[in-house]
């Protein structure tokens, strides 16, 4: 992994649809963005902060997750979700996250992501179809 400088940042963003509403995807009743769509996001936004840095087969894999989900957002209006490297600690990483439709805020929080190689990682999770 080449050398990670804090207050890296990345974004994502999508315009909201019938698939993200909450409604359609069990969080909730209402047509309004999903939470668990929006922590995607959050995610994918601090996915793409470190992505350039990754080398041969390390990628990362999300471990915690705390967000307030502030602001509903209605059915076609876009949203972004920006994180920021605040935290290095090894192969941890800390992100401060947050995300915000065309109107305000929406959300905002911590995401811890942890630095794995693929192969191995997916190696030890298959192993577990053994214990079945």
């Amino acid at each position: 992994m080449k050398e990670l400088e804090l207050g890296i940042t990345g974004t994502s963003e999508l315009t909201v649809s019938d698939k993200n509403l909450a409604v359609n995807v069990g969080s909730g009743g209402l047509e309004v963005f999903s939470t668990p769509d929006m922590i995607t996001l959050m995610e994918k936004a601090a996915c793409s902060c470190i992505s350039e840095y990754l080398e041969n087969d390390e990628t990362s894999v999300g471990t915690e997750i705390n967000v307030k989900h502030i602001s509903a957002t209605p059915n076609k209006m876009k949203v972004c979700a920006e994180a920021e490297l605040t935290e290095v600690n090894g192969r941890e990483l800390v992100f401060s996250v947050k995300a915000y439709d065309e109107a305000r805020d929406i959300g905002e929080g911590i995401h811890k992501r942890f630095i794995v190689y693929g192969e191995k990682f997916i190696s030890k999770a298959n192993s577990k179809l053994k214990l079945k």
